[in-house]
């Protein structure tokens, strides 16, 4: 059980961008160890506050992570008998209301922790996106990041690329000019990413991408490497100013990218039918994704 609570809890894992579920007692009759509208907050790792410990918040916690597996904004409502179901002797019944929200499917991953990286990241850590460093350098990697990053310190960050997810974001700045060439052609090679961004002049880039052709990638593939990174239009060569540059790059393609239509609202008939029906039969009953 981890020490913040609920409403804490809410605030951490949408600063961080992790996926979360709320789950609240709705309805409690006869002897239960919470009242109604107690809650706790269930993320992939961690459980926030308390609806009253015991099998029945092992089961709650057993659903909300199965909800978190599919990453969709849902609500559920489960019946839970306590007696039969949760081999509890209060005996008593509860229904427990469990609001799932997404984890952020925007992964950024930052090849470099330099002045421009460092600037990128404090911009980052306000938007909704989940960012991984890397670098094998371990003294550069700042002690303290935002709450939607982590840091990776590895010998041969090239070889980290095998295991990014599909359509990650790539943003590619490392203190050595032959790193970022392996990086760019090996998440090129892969085809798999969302957007592959390289710090670099117009030299850098003609530079790369001639060597690129040169080993026989074709030019469809070469033309998806941004280099130089970011908004032309935004320039100045101050860490920060690159780093706006580029932080606006990336939110323009993730609203491009979220074209996800919101889930429709829940009418408090369609909650009644669904408590009434859940209370007869007993299983999960889904209201909306």
């Amino acid at each position: 059980m981890n020490k913040l609570s609920w409403t804490q809890a809410i605030n951490h894992c949408q600063q961080a961008g992790t996926g979360y579920v709320i789950a609240t007692v709705i309805g409690a009759q006869g002897s239960t160890p919470r009242d109604t509208n107690c809650k706790m907050v269930i993320d992939p790792e961690h459980c926030y506050d308390t609806i009253g410990g015991g099998q029945l918040e092992y089961l709650i916690t057993q659903e909300a992570r199965t909800l978190l597996t599919k990453n969709k904004t849902a609500q559920v409502f489960k019946p839970m008998p306590l007696g039969a179901e949760a081999a509890q002797c209060c005996g008593g019944f509860v229904t427990v209301m469990l609001e799932c929200f997404a984890a952020s499917e925007q992964q950024v991953v930052l090849f470099g922790a330099g002045h421009v990286s460092q600037a990128l990241q404090q911009i980052l850590g306000g938007l909704a996106c989940r960012v991984t460093l890397i670098d094998n350098r371990p003294e550069q990697i700042p002690r303290t990041l935002p709450a939607n990053c982590k840091s990776l310190c590895v010998d041969d960050p090239a070889s980290v690329i095998d295991t990014l997810p599909d359509n990650s974001y790539l943003v590619i700045f490392t203190h050595d000019h032959q790193l970022d060439y392996s990086i760019s052609k090996q998440a090129l090679c892969l085809n798999r990413f969302a957007f592959v961004g390289l710090i670099g002049s117009d030299t850098k880039a003609k530079r790369f991408k001639k060597r690129l052709a040169s080993e026989s990638l074709s030019q469809s593939l070469i033309d998806t490497l941004n280099c130089p990174i970011g908004l032309p239009e935004l320039s100045g060569k101050l860490p920060m100013e690159v780093a706006l540059s580029i932080a606006a790059q990336l939110q323009s393609l993730f609203a491009k990218a979220d074209q996800s239509p919101a889930p429709q609202a829940t009418t408090w008939r369609q909650i009644k039918q669904a408590i009434r029906s859940a209370e007869q039969t007993s299983p999960l009953v889904s209201i909306s994704e």
